[in-house]
C-alpha cells in the first residue's frame, strides 16, 4: 500500500518540506505559513488598542537612527508699490528630529510539555496579550511626549507657537458662562467651557478645524455623556446617545476615550513583583495624572518607524519549547506644539 501524498499546510510554494527537520532552518521552512497567522493576530490586537497610531504622523525609514521633520514659519502678503524692487522676505525655518528608541519587544516561551498537557490552545490569547502590551507602551509614550511638552513648553520654533495648559481649578477666561460668568466651581460644565476655549485658541493659532481630537478618561467621558449641554435634543442632534453611553463631539472636536493618558508616565506598575513594564524612557516620564483632557491635532506628534510590527516564533530543541516574540523599532516626539492644549484640575462632577 502506497503512502499518502500530504498537502503540507505550513509550507509555501517553492519551498521543500523536510521530514524530519534536522535543524532550525528546516523547521522554520516547514512552518513558515503558520507564522503569518500569528503575526496577523498580533497586528489586530495592536491596532485595536491604540488610539494615537492613526491620529498622529508616522514616517517609516528604511535605515538610520532618526528622521528630520522640517519646521517652516509664516510669512505675510503686502501690496506692491509700482516701481519698487521685490527683494523677498525671510521665512523662518528649523527642524525637529525624532530618534528611534531601542527595540520594543513583548515575548513569551511555551514549553512542549505544557502544551501537550494543556486542554486548550493558549497561543492565540498569548499573541493577543503581546499585541496589547506593545500597544500600551506605544500609546503611552505618545501621550507622555505631549504631556511633557505641555507641562514644560520648549518655546516657539520657526514662529510655530507653543503648547498650552488650562487649569479648571481657576477661572476659565475667554468663554462666558451665562449661568454664572464669575463662578469658578469645578464641575463638568466648567470642563466643557474649557474645551470651547481650547477650540478658540486653536482657531487663533490657525490650527485646522478638521481632525481635532479630545482625549479623555473613561470617568470624564461618561460625565460628558450625562451632561445636558452635550446631548440635549432641544439644542443638538446626532451627537451621541445617552442609552448607549456615547458622545461624539464637543466644540466640533471628536471625543476619544482612553485609559493611557491621565497617568503618571514616570512610574512603572509591577508585574510579578518586578518593575519591568511598561518600560518608559526618560523623555516619556511626564506625570499626567492631573490631566482631565488633551486637545490635539494629528500634526502635534510624530512617530519614526524603523521596523514595523513583526513577529517571530522559533522552536528551540535545546529547551524543548517555542519562543514567541513581537517587536517593533519606533521613536516618538513633538512636531507642532501649538497643536496641543492640556486641561488639568480636580476631577469635575456634574452636580
Amino acid at each position: 500500500m502506497a503512502n499518502a501524498t500530504v498537502s503540507r499546510l505550513g509550507i509555501g510554494s517553492g519551498s521543500t518540506y523536510t521530514q524530519p527537520p534536522t535543524n532550525q532552518s528546516e523547521w522554520d521552512t516547514n512552518n513558515e505559513l503558520f507564522l503569518k497567522l500569528w503575526s496577523g493576530e498580533t497586528q489586530a490586537a495592536f491596532d485595536a488598542n491604540t488610539v494615537l497610531r492613526e491620529r498622529t504622523r508616522v514616517r517609516t525609514i528604511q535605515s538610520g537612527k532618526s528622521a528630520q521633520f522640517p519646521a517652516i514659519g509664516k510669512t505675510v502678503a503686502e501690496y506692491h508699490a509700482s516701481g519698487t524692487e521685490l527683494t523677498g522676505r525671510s521665512i523662518a525655518q528649523d527642524e525637529r528630529v525624532i530618534t528611534i528608541d531601542d527595540m520594543l519587544v513583548s515575548h513569551t516561551f511555551v514549553a512542549d510539555i505544557d502544551e501537550l498537557k494543556n486542554h486548550y490552545d493558549v497561543r492565540g490569547e498569548f499573541t493577543n496579550q503581546m499585541g496589547k502590551a506593545l500597544a500600551l507602551t506605544y500609546d503611552r509614550n505618545l501621550f507622555a511626549a505631549a504631556g511633557a511638552e505641555i507641562l514644560n513648553p520648549t518655546g516657539s520654533l520657526a514662529d510655530q507657537g507653543v503648547a498650552e495648559k488650562i487649569d479648571i481649578n481657576t477661572a476659565v477666561t475667554g468663554v462666558v458662562d451665562t449661568d454664572s460668568p464669575t463662578e469658578t466651581t469645578n464641575d463638568m460644565a466648567e470642563l466643557i467651557d474649557a474645551l470651547y476655549l481650547c477650540a478658540q485658541k486653536l482657531d487663533e493659532k490657525f490650527v485646522p478645524e478638521t481632525d481635532r481630537f479630545v482625549y479623555v478618561t473613561p470617568q470624564i467621558y461618561y460625565g460628558l455623556v450625562q451632561n445636558d449641554k452635550i446631548l440635549n435634543r432641544d439644542f443638538v442632534t446626532n451627537n451621541g446617545d445617552y442609552a448607549n453611553a456615547s458622545v461624539l463631539r464637543v466644540a466640533g472636536m471628536q471625543i476619544v476615550k482612553t485609559t493611557n493618558m491621565a497617568v503618571n508616565h514616570g512610574s512603572s506598575p509591577q508585574i510579578n513583583s518586578v518593575d519591568r513594564f511598561p518600560d518608559f524612557r526618560s523623555q516619556y516620564s511626564a506625570d499626567m495624572s492631573s490631566f482631565l483632557a488633551l486637545v490635539m491635532h494629528p500634526e502635534a506628534l510624530g512617530t519614526v518607524q524603523l521596523a514595523g510590527l513583526a513577529t517571530e516564533s522559533s522552536y528551540d530543541p535545546r529547551r524543548l519549547g517555542t519562543l514567541m516574540v513581537s517587536k517593533m523599532a519606533v521613536g516618538h516626539g513633538v512636531l507642532r506644539p501649538e497643536c496641543m492644549i492640556g486641561i488639568t484640575g480636580n476631577t469635575p462632577t456634574d452636580a
